[in-house]
């Protein structure tokens, strides 16, 4: 067999295993939302009326899965942390309130390590979730709610390393987390005040975040003079000003490109509500600062009055968003 023809079988056999690990996690996870009923409701209704933190636990493998658990929950609004079962045998208990609740997961359902923080949560009507693969397992029968994984084989040849089961609980602990979301009402607004930094944080950034207000905003009364309107734009560096009725309405801008069509010997002797763009395009404060970006490179503009109920609360510029990180 030439070494090519070695290369080729060893990379269809990679594939080939790569594939098996695939379709047996995805059957793991088909088979999980068949099985699940009216346990997971109660589960729901369990953590949407705690009070304090979920604690989530778990050893080993399972241990990893609790980590991402708890940090996809406290992302999304459900304060939550990880504890250590082991740790918890060792003072970490204290980390645990009779405010918080529960979940532990364990695959096999009879984790040594888990021992205590099951015993003191009986002890003190702490609220109790199990995750686990066996009904008939310590962590179930001591369990307030659990959610019984489905048989499905391990991803693993000898079908004894964590694979499917740990992918299992993964998709479980994501399932509760956004139902817990949906349940509460989480929005995109409260998505960001827990992510403010990154891309996240930057894709979620409202015009409100990075509009320019108050004396910052270039703005005159429609009698001004084009004298005043050219000193005005120059002063406030935004390359506009904004024309505001005796109501305070938005009623116009004038831009360089309206200096530009105006230029003449009568210019100066205008008033800016003669030069004046009526209706320019203008943006919410709530708007997302890319819809903002989006708008202006529609319109190869580089501003963008932020209105409300037709009188300007603000100024966004393309510079400023696109320091802020917003692409």
């Amino acid at each position: 067999m030439s070494a090519k023809t070695r290369k080729k079988t060893a990379v269809d056999a990679d594939l080939k295993s790569a594939e098996r690990v695939l379709r047996l996690e995805a059957d793991g996870i088909r088979n999980l939302a068949r099985v699940l009923d009216g346990k997971f409701k109660e589960a729901i209704d369990l953590l949407a009326s705690t009070t304090g933190r979920v604690v989530v636990t778990g050893m080993g493998k399972s241990g990893h899965i609790a980590h991402k658990i708890a940090a996809t929950l406290a992302s999304v609004g459900t304060p939550a942390v990880f504890v250590h079962p082991a740790e918890a045998s060792h003072g970490d208990l204290g980390m645990v309130t009779h405010a918080d609740s529960i979940i532990a997961l364990s695959n096999s359902g009879e984790t040594v390590e888990l021992t205590d923080l099951l015993t003191y949560s009986r002890r003190f009507s702490i609220p109790l979730i199990g995750i686990t693969s066996k009904a008939r397992s310590a962590l179930a029968d001591h369990a307030d709610v659990t959610l019984v994984l489905p048989p499905s084989p391990e991803a693993c040849p000898m079908g004894l390393a964590p694979t499917t089961s740990t992918t299992m609980m993964l998709a479980l602990g994501d399932a509760i987390a956004v139902a817990l979301l949906e349940r509460k009402g989480f929005s995109s607004s409260d998505f960001q005040v827990l992510h403010p930094g990154g891309k996240l944080g930057q894709t979620l950034l409202r015009v409100s975040d990075l509009m320019r207000t108050g004396d910052e905003m270039p703005l005159l009364p429609p009698d001004a003079s084009m004298s005043e309107a050219i000193l005005t734009m120059t002063a406030k560096t935004f390359g506009c000003v904004g024309i505001v009725t005796a109501a305070g309405r938005l009623a116009g801008i004038i831009t360089d490109g309206d200096l530009r069509r105006h230029l003449g010997p009568d210019l100066l002797k205008m008033t800016a509500g003669a030069v004046m763009t009526r209706r320019p395009k203008t943006i919410r404060p709530q708007a997302l600062a890319s819809e903002a970006i989006g708008l202006m490179n529609a319109r190869s503009i580089t501003n963008l009055f932020v209105v409300k109920d037709g009188a300007p609360v603000g100024i966004v510029r393309l510079h400023d968003c696109l320091r802020a990180g917003v692409a």
